[in-house]
């Protein structure tokens, strides 16, 4: 892969891009300047918004992260469109809580299906494009982030097997980025702690109370503040980052 910077637009393709982190996500891509793909299950009025605002540069899909097919479909039509991928972030996940004694199949299923599976096949799919990608690299070269959670590294009572889909991505990111670092391709992970999203709605009072009781910088992050992480590792100040868990949790740890 060339080491000399692009002249074309940077292409970054994030998955669940219609609420929360993803949608913070995208919204700060645009305004970087980047042509931005996202696929969620359902959408949302906000990124029609941003969609209708931005009809040149952001490429917006109906796609469930589990169904690798349409997966694969999605990234070809994102090569068609902006002509390939610079950079991928995996962000889609869904999340039961509740004691694993009580987990059902289907729930189990659906996490490892959503969280684990499905970025790795996204990822798969988009390095695939990265690798055969004629012209120079963007600044910085092209990059994978995997979107993990701090209790993938320390784990939650109530959300055992979703922190293992997490714990599992960080594995996979370090692995990854030993495998494309000769290739030029930077892979990290981020690891936001509790953010102020639909994810975090049904938190009860006591339980918020606790975790900004234990966070030194006395809050619950919020998307923004995991999205500009993401926008870091995206761009040309993160040239010699790779294989890295970045947690943006407000010093909770």
């Amino acid at each position: 892969m060339s080491g000399a910077a692009s002249t074309g637009p940077v292409v970054t393709l994030v998955s669940g891009g219609s609420r929360g982190l993803g949608l913070a996500l995208v919204e700060r891509l645009l305004d970087r300047g980047d042509h931005v793909a996202t696929f969620s299950r359902s959408g949302s009025a906000a990124l029609d918004g941003l969609a209708a605002r931005h009809a040149e540069r952001l490429h917006v899909g109906a796609c469930d992260a589990a169904d690798a097919e349409a997966v694969r479909r999605f990234v070809a039509g994102v090569v068609v469109r902006f002509g390939g991928i610079d950079h991928c972030v995996a962000n889609a996940a869904v999340a039961h809580d509740g004691v694993l004694a009580t987990c059902r199949d289907d729930e189990i299923d659906a996490m490892l299906a959503v969280n684990l599976r499905g970025a790795i096949v996204l990822v798969r799919e988009a390095v695939r494009q990265m690798l055969v990608r004629g012209g120079a690299a963007p600044a910085g070269g092209p990059s994978v982030v995997l979107v993990s959670s701090v209790v993938g590294g320390r784990g939650a009572a109530g959300l055992a097997v979703y922190a293992a889909t997490k714990a599992g991505l960080e594995g996979f990111a370090k692995s990854l980025a030993r495998e494309l670092g000769p290739r030029g391709i930077r892979v990290n992970a981020v690891a936001p702690g509790f953010l102020e999203t639909e994810l975090s709605a049904s938190l009860s009072d006591r339980d918020r109370a606790t975790i900004v009781r234990r966070t030194p910088l006395g809050r619950l992050g919020v998307p923004a503040d995991a999205a500009a992480a993401i926008e870091f590792l995206t761009g040309p100040q993160a040239a010699f980052i790779t294989g890295q868990v970045v947690t943006v949790d407000g010093g909770g740890g």
